[in-house]
């Protein structure tokens, strides 16, 4: 495959960091370019679901940020990683608040201006 080529489908269909949280409590990061494809993966299929989520079933997406390539998407998985339990669950929820905000502004709520 030449490079414009990767390239072209990189732009189309850019990678995505994605927090799943499991059925014991804990918080398994990931990368795909289908988000709701690998979640899915996770919770039915065994030959393609992380080892970790698998024992972990079943998972529900509560995070996921794009990044522009697959290498871009797997320095910020291992930033992620590196991070504290309440460090990640403040990105999740900062994330939430910030998803809530633009909707009420969409809306035109008038607290938020």
């Amino acid at each position: 495959m030449s490079s414009t080529t990767k390239a072209k489908r990189d732009r189309i269909s850019p990678w995505t960091v994605y927090i799943v949280h499991c059925a014991d409590g804990s918080l398994y990061t990931g990368i795909a370019k289908d988000v709701a494809r690998r979640v899915e993966e996770h919770n039915s299929n065994n030959l393609l679901a992380a080892n970790y989520a698998r024992a972990r079933r079943p998972v529900v997406l509560v995070y996921k940020e794009l990044a522009a390539t697959r290498s871009a998407a797997l320095k910020r998985e291992h930033q992620i990683k590196q991070m504290s339990r309440r460090e990640k669950e403040t990105l999740v929820l900062g994330r939430i608040e910030d998803i809530r905000d633009r909707l009420n502004r969409k809306r035109g709520d008038p607290y938020l201006r």
